[in-house]
């Protein structure tokens, strides 16, 4: 049943089934359910070069999307996430169609508070849902939250081996060009640290296919401030590589 709205994004239909659905495709099965999504291209050619992931397997199409498995731990799976919830989001879809069951992300985002450092990891509670790819799946709100239960056992792992980090929520836009002075002021306010584009999308997926999910972002570029300032987030090799590894073994505990 549909729940009519005067704007479309704001419709919701409550039938859980649909005309494209992946669950209907019957996909190989993946031999793990572990999967860790990032946006680092660089770590990932590195882990190449160093030989220590491999390819596993092959989404084929018009967008492919390659699976590495770690060399020493091929129960774990990793690929490079697409932009966007319906490219990023989208692609749980597929994995969890295929068995998928246990993921991690892992990402940088622009901060809105300068006083988070280049490099601070946010533990992702929930997000301000400002984009449209969720409202397909969750009924309209203005938040949507993280499983409380994923998320302790992500903090519970981090202050056991003494690392840092921050909690709380990101804003999830469609429009990276949009991010005015005045948005950025409001989603503050409400509570965003954190702005990127994929994780109320995400979250939302997790909660539609049942499936446990987990996520870290690093603090990036600065849009707080009249200017916008890149601060080199995407040349912070070390800090993008040790997260990766990070997530590689709280995909295993969540």
């Amino acid at each position: 049943m549909i729940i009519k709205n005067e704007y479309p994004v704001l419709e919701f239909d409550t039938d859980k089934d649909s005309i494209v659905n992946p669950f209907k495709w019957n996909l190989d099965q993946l031999k793990t359910n572990k999967l860790i999504i990032t946006f680092f291209p660089d770590v990932m050619e590195s882990l190449k070069t160093e030989k220590l992931i491999e390819p596993a397997y092959h989404f084929g199409g018009e967008n492919p999307v390659d699976l590495y498995a770690f060399t020493q731990e091929p129960d774990v799976l990793i690929t490079l996430g697409y932009v966007g919830c319906p490219a990023c989001a989208g692609n749980l879809e597929f994995f969890a169609a295929s068995g998928i069951n246990k993921v991690m992300f892992c990402g940088g985002g622009g901060v809105l508070d300068k006083n988070i450092k280049v490099g601070e990891l946010l533990v992702v509670e929930g997000a301000i849902r400002d984009e449209g790819f969720s409202y397909r799946y969750i009924e309209p709100s203005r938040y949507i939250y993280t499983d409380k239960k994923i998320t302790k056992k992500i903090t519970d792992y981090l202050d056991e081996h003494k690392i840092s980090y921050l909690t709380g929520l990101t804003w999830t836009t469609d429009a990276m060009f949009r991010e005015t002075k005045a948005l950025v002021e409001q989603r503050k306010a409400e509570g965003a640290k954190i702005v990127e584009m994929e994780q109320a999308g995400c979250i939302a997926i997790a909660q539609y296919r049942n499936f446990d999910y987990g996520a870290i972002i690093y603090g990036g570029d600065d849009v707080s401030q009249n200017e916008w300032d890149t601060r080199s987030w995407d040349k912070r090799r070390g800090i993008r590589y040790n997260l990766v590894m990070l997530c590689k073994e709280l995909v295993k505990v969540i």
